[in-house]
């Protein structure tokens, strides 16, 4: 039986939240001086876990709708490249829980992300070696319950668990009919009694009680 174990990233494996605010007002500053907004940090963490889209639309909901998207996706884009070299605050025991866990399991990761924005966190970690597989709402425009789905179909695998730290993360893994477990260590609270870690060591013993 194939056993896989799917992470979101914000909240659950890196908090990146300083690091994005500050590439997003880099761009500003240096290439759209008709947006006087500057993005902190708490706005950040206050978005993680939405869409793309709304997170343009949360954060720019000032600007006309088209030069909202357009500055959105720039400073999306712009975002990638900052973080190959600026990267985020991973949590403790990320890398050392993964080479624990893929002794016995097959690990991925499904966000709501821009492309390239996974690739950034397993660059800064180290860590293509351990994730086989990984699908982003910037790669389908889909949500995130259809992106965790298509990840397990595609891999063919016949059990798998969500790992994140908000409810959306939990609904989403709920529409995909696959169990979750909170980061409890992360960004949000779920609400509904569910299986939850306070820090990423205590995952495989999680893991083995759902698997």
């Amino acid at each position: 039986m194939k056993k896989g174990i799917i992470f979101d990233v914000d909240g659950t494996l890196w908090d990146a939240c300083g690091a994005i605010a500050d590439s997003w007002n880099e761009y500003l500053e240096k290439n759209a001086p008709d947006v006087e907004k500057r993005v902190t940090e708490p706005a950040v963490k206050g978005v993680m876990g939405m869409t793309m889209r709304d997170i343009g639309d949360t954060i720019f909901g000032m600007l006309p709708e088209k030069r909202r998207r357009e500055v959105a996706a720039a400073c999306f884009a712009y975002e990638v490249e900052y973080m190959k070299t600026q990267g985020g605050k991973v949590y403790p025991g990320v890398v050392e829980t993964f080479e624990a866990l893929s002794k016995d399991y097959h690990l991925y990761i499904c966000s709501n992300c821009q492309s390239g924005y996974i690739e950034d966190f397993i660059n800064w970690t180290g860590t293509a070696h351990l994730i086989e597989d990984f699908l982003c709402y910037g790669d389908t425009q889909q949500t995130k319950d259809k992106n965790i789905r298509m990840l397990a179909e595609r891999n063919h695998l016949d059990a798998a668990v969500y790992v994140g730290d908000t409810k959306g993360d939990y609904e989403s893994a709920c529409k995909a009919g696959y169990p979750f477990i909170h980061a409890r260590y992360g960004f949000g609270q779920v609400g509904d009694e569910v299986p939850a870690v306070e820090c990423m060591d205590k995952l495989p013993d999680m893991v083995r009680k759902i698997l």
